[in-house]
Order: structure tokens, then sequence, then C-alpha cells
């Protein structure tokens, strides 16, 4: 039997112009997309609120907070994905949401897998990477749980 302790499962998530990569345990859940309720006056990166297991949360455009265009979903193909917070605000916002451009899927990856890449970042993003000759990037999750932070103050 193949020793499969280095794996680790991951979800490749597509926005606009990139691959979003994050480890399974970032991810609670990927939802079918349905239009959130609208926040009138919020930033521009804010989609809007999804209600999901009876709390409220913030719907992020990745390309809004990465400086970018807020985009309208393909309500066809677009997921929301439900990501469990990490900051030392985790008790009091649990989690947050992102509208994505696809469906995102799976992928097991050994640390031979994903090299660190050259290439452009923005304040969104944690790094680069190279995934078996594919770019992808990193999200600042902190950096993501700020923005709602300091929208909600």
């Amino acid at each position: 039997m193949a020793d499969n302790s280095q794996v680790l499962p991951c979800v490749l998530i597509p926005v606009t112009d990139r691959q979003l990569l994050l480890p399974n345990v970032s991810i609670a859940e990927i939802v079918d997309y349905a239009e959130p309720e609208q926040a009138e006056g919020g930033p521009e990166w804010l989609v809007g609120y999804l209600h999901w297991r009876g709390l409220k949360l913030p719907v992020l455009s990745y390309d809004a907070a990465n400086g970018g265009t807020k985009l309208q979903p393909d309500a066809m193909r677009g997921r929301i994905a439900v990501l469990n917070t990490i900051s030392e605000s985790h008790h009091s916002m649990p989690f947050l949401a992102l509208s994505t451009q696809g469906i995102p899927s799976q992928a097991k990856l050994t640390e031979t897998q994903v090299q660190e890449a050259e290439g452009e970042t923005g304040p969104a993003d944690l790094m680069v990477v190279d995934v078996d000759g594919h770019t992808a990037y990193i999200p600042n999750l902190e950096y993501l749980e700020s923005l709602v932070l300091e929208s909600a103050a």
C-alpha cells in the first residue's frame, strides 16, 4: 500500500482570470450558485449575503477584492465556496464565502507537484504556484477576512 501521508487534498477554485488553490480543510462547503441577498451601498468586493445553515455570510468577489472588477457570476456554472476563517476573529465570523466563475475541482497533491512560481500578485493573493505545469494562486485568507471585518466596523 502506498504511503499517502504526504498527499494534501486540495480544491482548485476558478475565478475570472485564475485558479485559486486551497487545502480541503479550508473549505466548509461548495454550494450551488444562488443570487445573494443584495447589500446596498456595500464595498465593491461584496457580492451580497448568503443565508447558509442559519448564518448570514458575506459573499466576496475575489476579482474585486484583488483590485479588479466585480463580475456577475455565471449562474449556470458558478458556485459559492463557503470558507472556514482562520483569523483571531474566527469566533465572531467563522465563515465567509467566495463566488466562483466555474465548478471547483478536487486535486490530491504532493509537495513535488506544487512549486512556488513567478508572477504578479494582487492584495488578495498570498503567492503564485505551479501545479503540474499550470499556474494557480494561493489566496490570502487573512486579507479577505480583514476586508469583511473592516466593512462591518
